[in-house]
């Protein structure tokens, strides 16, 4: 089991584990506070920022090079008790209408959420997931064509993801869990919570990818983000149109229309006004007698 944390994704990340393509590893993750907080007295205004956001690892994978695609499968995520969530200061579109921080624990058991007076079925999933991009550092609270914070609750148990390699190694890592998160994570929090990530790793050699790929039991997503919504949206739209289009061998407008009739657009972070980008999905039905939109 992997035990090692890290603040930043970069191609200058240490690797902690070397592994061939196809093995099995275990990560121990932090919450995204760094498991600072400790009762509901304590306000996130009052923790190190430097300790928000750590992601287990990095893997460094046997063989990966740029220009190949990572395939991480979700084999497991086990949560603890209790998780929290937290107003962020200056968050969200509720500004003003919430006091600007407070910290709630919400415990967690027999796989249920138990919030207040209510009890739902939790629904973990990993918020940070990704590789280091091809230069510079990027801070793990933040998204990218690399995957990072992409804060997408599909990423659960079962979900497997493809990401573009762009260092040698890959340089894989993963953290931030949550218990359970809405589409958009409005607030800026989910249940923050720590755990383990049981994956399988492996590679596809020689495919053009832009952004993270996501690949549920019945959909295709492309995740993309930006500063800007109708940035992450062309991202986002764009990489599934060309999947689509070489999957299927229609050009790009019978794609474009397919998308528009049966594609879904949904958000996975959305808590503007604030300094976190907007990150969004794109998906598709998956289609049993046309070719996989990756072939793996």
């Amino acid at each position: 089991m992997i035990e090692s944390y890290v603040y930043h994704f970069s191609p200058d990340n240490e690797p902690v584990k070397r592994v061939e393509k196809g093995a099995t590893v275990t990560f121990k993750t932090l919450d995204c506070f760094s498991n600072q907080i400790k009762s509901e007295e304590q306000l996130i205004t009052a923790i190190d920022f430097d300790r928000v956001n750590p992601a287990t690892g990095p893997v460094y994978v046997e063989g990966a090079e740029p220009g190949d695609v990572l395939v991480v499968d979700i084999l497991k995520i086990k949560v603890g008790d209790v998780g929290i969530a937290s107003t962020l200061p200056e968050t969200g579109p509720l500004i003003g209408k919430v006091e600007s921080s407070r910290t709630k624990l919400i415990p967690v058991k027999d796989g249920k959420v138990i919030f207040n007076d209510i009890e739902f079925p939790a629904n973990p999933m990993i918020g940070v997931i990704g590789v280091a991009p091809a230069e510079g550092k990027v801070p793990c609270g933040f998204p990218g064509s690399h995957g990072g914070n992409m804060d997408c609750n599909k990423i659960v148990e079962g979900a497997r993801v493809y990401f573009p390699v762009r260092t040698p190694g890959a340089l894989f890592q993963l953290g931030d869990l949550h218990a359970s998160m809405g589409d958009g994570e409005i607030c800026g929090t989910g249940i923050e919570i720590p755990g383990e990530v049981t994956v399988k790793i492996d590679l596809v050699k020689d495919f053009p990818l832009d952004w993270p790929v996501l690949e549920t039991e019945d959909m295709w997503y492309a995740i993309a983000s930006d500063h800007e919504f109708e940035k992450a949206l062309r991202f986002a739209s764009e990489q599934m149109q060309l999947l689509v289009s070489k999957a299927y061998g229609w050009d790009m407008t019978d794609v474009y229309l397919y998308m528009s009739v049966r594609g879904s657009f949904e958000i996975c972070q959305g808590c503007k006004p604030s300094g976190f980008p907007t990150v969004v999905r794109f998906g598709v039905p998956k289609v049993e007698e046309k070719p996989r939109l990756i072939n793996y």
